[in-house]
C-alpha cells in the first residue's frame, strides 16, 4: 500500500489522525491497528512498528487527547475578564472539547485501554490538572475547590456529551450557556 499525500513525512501525526477517526467511529472495543493503518494508507506493520501494539497507539492518542483537550482551554480562556471568568472559560472549554471529541473524551477521561504509566501520557495528563490547580489557586481555593471545579465541570460534559443532562436539552442556546455558568460559578471559591 502507498503512502497518501498528506503524510509529508510525519506518519505518526497521520496515524494518530487515522486512530481518532477510528476510534470515533468504531470506539474502543472495535478499534484495530489493521483498520488503522488501511485508514491512514500504509502497510498494516505501520502503526505496529510506531507505537508497538494497540494500547501502545491508544496511550500515544490519549496523551495527544489531553494535548488537545488543553489546547481547547487554553483557546477558550482567550479574552478572560479576571480568574473567575477565565475559570468558567475553561468549563466551556472542557464542554466543547466532549462534544466535539467524545470518543477521543471518553478514551482520555473513562478508558482502561491506555498506558497511565506512560510517561508521555502523564506529562500530559498533568499539565492538564496543573493548568486546573493553576485556575483554582489564582481564585483562593484549595484542593476541595479543585475536586469540585473538576466534578462539575466533568459531569457537565461528560452528561451532555452522552445527551443525558435533560435539564439542558430542551434550552435555546443563551439559557444553556446562562445555567452552566451559573453551574460553575457556584462551585467556584468564594460563591455566595
Amino acid at each position: 500500500m502507498t503512502e497518501k499525500p498528506y503524510h509529508h513525512g510525519d506518519l505518526r501525526a497521520a496515524l494518530l489522525a487515522a486512530a481518532e477517526a477510528e476510534l470515533t467511529e468504531k470506539g474502543v472495543e472495535g478499534f484495530s491497528l489493521r483498520s488503522v493503518a488501511k485508514r491512514a494508507g500504509v502497510s498494516h506493520a505501520a502503526p505496529a512498528h510506531h507505537f508497538g501494539d494497540t494500547n501502545g497507539l491508544l496511550t500515544a492518542l490519549a496523551a495527544e487527547g489531553f494535548t488537545r483537550f488543553q489546547d481547547t482551554l487554553d483557546a477558550r480562556e482567550v479574552g478572560a475578564t479576571d480568574a473567575r471568568d477565565k475559570a468558567v472559560r475553561a468549563g466551556f472549554g472542557y464542554l466543547e472539547f466532549a462534544m466535539k471529541r467524545p470518543a477521543l473524551f471518553r478514551l482520555v477521561f473513562s478508558s482502561a485501554r491506555p498506558d497511565y504509566a506512560s510517561p508521555d501520557l502523564i506529562a500530559a495528563a498533568n499539565r492538564a490538572y496543573d493548568h486546573l490547580v493553576g485556575l483554582v489557586t489564582a481564585l483562593g481555593g484549595d484542593e476541595v475547590d479543585v475536586v469540585a471545579l473538576w466534578a462539575t465541570a466533568h459531569g457537565i460534559a461528560d452528561l451532555s456529551a452522552g445527551l443525558k443532562l435533560r435539564t439542558l436539552q430542551g434550552k435555546s442556546p443563551q439559557d444553556r450557556e446562562a445555567m452552566i455558568r451559573t453551574v460553575l460559578l457556584r462551585c467556584l471559591p468564594g460563591a455566595a
